[in-house]
């Protein structure tokens, strides 16, 4: 069972992984991990509308987190970084912070 209270996972890539890794095709690493894997990305609202286009407009500047599926789908948007990991973990999802 997933800890709503563990960090993201940090992903470091043995040589030979990441060789391989860089020679997949885009669609193949968008795959990877799909249904297991989601990804934290710190934001700006100025960003929210082209990862979001359907959210509302919000005040200019703020910090937000991202939750985004492997692939890259928007799952949500929060002001909680805690409240991103939570929603990964409720969801069976493993989340990895993208830096």
């Amino acid at each position: 069972m997933n800890d709503p209270t563990k960090t993201p996972a940090a992903i470091s890539l043995p040589p030979l992984a990441h060789a391989a890794a860089e020679s997949m095709s885009a669609q193949a690493l968008a795959n990877l991990g799909e249904g297991q894997i989601a990804y934290v990305r710190a934001i700006r609202s100025d960003d929210l509308s082209r990862l979001f286009p359907q959210a509302p407009a919000l005040q200019p500047g703020l910090d937000l987190f991202a939750l985004l599926g492997a692939d890259g789908t928007p799952i949500l948007v929060t002001d909680s970084r805690n409240a991103a990991i939570a929603n990964a973990w409720e969801n069976d999802l493993t989340p990895v912070s993208v830096h």
